[in-house]
């Protein structure tokens, strides 16, 4: 499946990444986080207050109105422990149409643990929360979006089922990391970070 948005050049790509890694301040909390939830895995509570980490600067902007729930959250990655482990083994070019159901239901259950949780937009979630806190937990396999990446991909979710779009945003994301993967340097992230970055650069912000 192609993705709606054209694939950029070598050149291109390489351009709008150097310029995310430039320009993009709060990137260091990615790499605190990863570490995070790397020396916490298994341990459902310190998962959850590793998430906290990017989640409250990330998605600032969202969760200004009100904390989520941690103890709800570290119940639902208790909960679907087992599926997160066998996606953090996995990358993103393995998905198959299996996967669409447990990948589905993950994404609700996170959507629930994020809401906010007191506050004037109290019971408010956010799609994008639940990307990056799903990127975090299965870096090589599932992707982080925003609300300009996932328009630019034909998968906004408004007034839709998210998890479903996720998925069809999982598909598309998978094709082009086959066209982008001979471009990422081995410099220890993800390829989805990369692509990330690229996204990001290119249609939340228009850097050049």
């Amino acid at each position: 499946m192609r993705p709606p948005h054209r694939q950029p050049t070598r050149r291109h790509f390489l351009a709008r990444v150097r310029a995310f890694r430039r320009r993009e301040q709060r990137d260091a909390m990615y790499t605190v986080a990863t570490f995070l939830v790397r020396h916490s895995w298994g341990k459902p509570g310190e998962m959850a207050d590793a998430l906290g980490v990017l989640l409250l600067t990330w998605n600032q902007a969202f969760y200004r109105y009100g904390p989520f729930d941690s103890a709800r959250l570290e119940r639902c990655l208790r909960a679907h422990l087992p599926t997160l482990r066998r996606l953090r083994r996995r990358s993103v070019a393995s998905l198959t149409r299996a996967d669409r159901p447990p990948v589905a239901r993950l994404f609700r259950a996170l959507l629930r643990a994020l809401r906010i949780r007191s506050g004037p937009r109290r019971g408010h979630s956010s799609p994008v929360a639940v990307a990056k806190a799903l990127h975090l937990l299965a870096p090589r396999c599932l992707p982080l979006w925003d609300d300009a990446i996932a328009r630019a991909y034909g998968c906004h979710y408004a007034g839709r089922d998210p998890a479903e779009r996720y998925w069809t945003f999982c598909e598309r994301t998978r094709t082009f990391a086959r066209h982008a993967r001979p471009w990422v340097r081995r410099d220890g992230r993800p390829l989805l970070k990369a692509l990330d970055e690229y996204n990001y650069a290119t249609y939340t912000k228009g850097w050049r």
